[in-house]
């Protein structure tokens, strides 16, 4: 009786001692790189954009050309839509994946401060009814953004266009 009571008391020790024991794997080397970086920092805004627009945005960085089910080496440019209700992007990106330009138009979002500020200003008994922001963006040429409004004052009707500074144009 002795023997079993100190064979399961050993036992007891050795047991979870055992399961302690961590076995390590070497696992393969991954690497990371971010293709459409200039992208994103260049159609980045100072103020926070609209919730749509950057989750569009970041789909459109992050999607994968090669990877894509119309993937071929034969092609040196490839033209992908994205869509959600608030808007849509037309995406041209070249075979290895990196973005060369884009075509944003977006209806109804949040404006910039800087936008509404212009708008205020120069037309007060005005509101703004309807917006369409509209982003062109080019690998080589940078940024273009422009927003057209619809301002509304009783019965009139009044149609503007503003870049993201608030300069009509």
């Amino acid at each position: 009786m002795k023997k079993l009571l100190l064979v399961l008391f050993v036992m007891g020790f050795i047991v979870p001692m055992q399961s302690q024991i961590i076995k390590t794997e070497e696992l393969s080397e991954v690497v990371v790189y971010a293709t459409n970086y200039k992208y994103l920092n260049s159609i980045d805004t100072q103020e926070e954009a609209s919730i749509p627009v950057e989750m569009l945005r970041r789909k459109v960085a992050a999607f994968d050309v090669k990877s894509s089910e119309f993937y071929q080496d034969d092609y040196d440019v490839y033209n992908i839509n994205f869509y959600i209700p608030e808007g849509k992007i037309l995406a041209a990106y070249d075979k290895d994946g990196k973005i060369i330009r884009t075509a944003e138009r977006f209806k109804n979002i949040n404006l910039p401060s800087s936008v509404k500020t212009a708008v205020l200003d120069r037309f007060p008994e005005w509101t703004i009814t309807k917006d369409t922001y509209v982003t062109h963006y080019y690998d080589k040429k940078g940024v273009t953004k422009k927003y057209k409004l619809k301002l509304e004052n009783g019965d009139k009707v009044l149609r503007v266009k503003v870049d993201e500074k608030g300069h009509f144009l």
